[in-house]
């Protein structure tokens, strides 16, 4: 089954299109000046989609699609944001009035986001009436998502206000047969989806060594909590990643393919990584044993994570020494899509996230960025029956 990229360029185009014009039928209806931050659709376990709504409440509207593109469509609301569209439409109501606004606002905003797909097929897309719901984790996801890892395709809009401190969420699964014939018939710039899922396996197994490595060398248990893959339009790969402070590395890896890796940890998980690696007194600042130490721990996960790519795809692939940041996430992701910007529009964006639980507990985000071209290629080279081979044997190195 192959995927024609270009076809899926244009409908993250038409999902970008359609999340605005969702936040301008927000900003009609309450007068909220909201604008999207960022687009891309994601290759990911439906269960993964759990870690969008960690350390939060949230309500919004479940609407499903048929005829000409089937699937589900979920409107997200942080708690803020329900507060002010219930004040907005049902000032003083009760309960049942202010569930009501959220339901009016997320099937209108539902409507403007599928338009333009329709507009595009030149066909009719059948919209259900909202169903409600609130929660938090796997409250708001559907039984699918906890019945089945199957990756499918997600097409995520994050939407936020500069005058108020909210934001919501616009997901789109789609029926994944639907979609691949939606795109189009293969041409030469496609790529198998069986290969593009195996290749996520490949980081996913990657990001695992990476938390193994972690183990090994600080004594902390680490695990790997979600992993995906997001193609992006390069220009919003900073928005991402966001605007958090981080501390990490950045690598620069060659072979086949070249590209980026980038390990940021937030500033306790950093402080709690160094103390597992160099138990001392700080003042505030990274001192040089400190920034080598999680330099150190950054050039281990990053050979954990590549070693299992260049074994699978019978390739070499090298990386520079690490180089320590601390910034905002945003900031350091800047330099390395201004240089890629230069030969691509998109981005295959590797997302995994890892962590530890109890003592010396952090969170790590591994952003790998692959050269677009290149992916493509090796995509194209790659063997499916050596997917399992992403362990490197002993025997086969030495």
């Amino acid at each position: 089954m192959q995927i024609d990229i270009d076809a899926l360029e244009t409908y993250n185009t038409l999902a970008r299109d359609g999340a605005r014009s969702a936040a301008d039928s927000l900003s009609q209806l309450t007068g909220i000046d909201a604008h999207v931050e960022v687009t891309n659709v994601s290759l990911m376990a439906l269960s993964d989609l759990e870690y969008e709504y960690v350390g939060g409440e949230f309500c919004g509207v479940r609407i499903e699609l048929g005829g000409a593109l089937t699937g589900e469509t979920m409107v997200t609301f942080d708690a803020e944001a329900r507060r002010v569209i219930a004040d907005t439409l049902a000032p003083g109501g009760g309960d049942g009035m202010r569930r009501s606004s959220v339901e009016e606002v997320g099937n209108i905003m539902t409507s403007g986001f599928i338009d333009g797909w329709a507009e595009h097929l030149e066909a009719i897309i059948d919209i259900s009436p909202p169903a409600f719901f609130e929660g938090s984790g796997t409250d708001v996801l559907t039984a699918a998502a906890e019945e089945t890892d199957e990756q499918v395709f997600i097409f995520r809009s994050r939407v936020e206000s500069a005058a108020e401190s909210i934001e919501f969420h616009i997901l789109f699964v789609p029926e994944r047969n639907g979609l691949i014939e939606a795109l189009g018939p293969a041409d030469e710039g496609s790529v198998s989806l069986e290969k593009l899922e195996v290749f996520n396996e490949m980081t996913e197994e990657g990001a695992r060594r990476a938390a193994e490595n972690i183990t090994t060398m600080t004594g902390l248990g680490a695990e790997l909590e979600v992993n995906r893959m997001n193609f992006v339009p390069i220009d919003e790969v900073p928005a991402t990643v966001g605007d958090k402070r981080y501390i990490g590395t950045v690598m620069q890896y060659t072979g086949e393919p070249s590209g980026y890796l980038v390990i940021l940890f937030d500033q306790p998980s950093a402080e709690a990584i160094v103390e597992a690696l160099v138990p001392m007194e700080t003042d505030g600042e990274w001192s040089e044993m400190e920034q080598s130490a999680i330099e150190e721990l950054g050039n281990i996960m990053t050979s954990g994570f590549i070693d299992g790519w260049a074994n699978v795809l019978e390739s070499s692939i090298d990386h520079t020494p690490p180089t320590f940041v601390s910034d905002m996430g945003s900031s350091i992701m800047s330099p390395i899509v201004g240089r890629m910007a230069r030969t691509q529009e998109h981005a295959f964006l590797l997302d995994s996230m890892i962590h530890t639980d109890g003592e010396g507990a952090f969170r790590c985000e591994m952003f790998a960025l692959p050269d677009e071209a290149e992916l493509r290629e090796v995509l194209g080279n790659l063997l499916v029956e050596r997917a399992d081979r992403t362990r490197v044997e002993p025997d086969e190195v030495f």
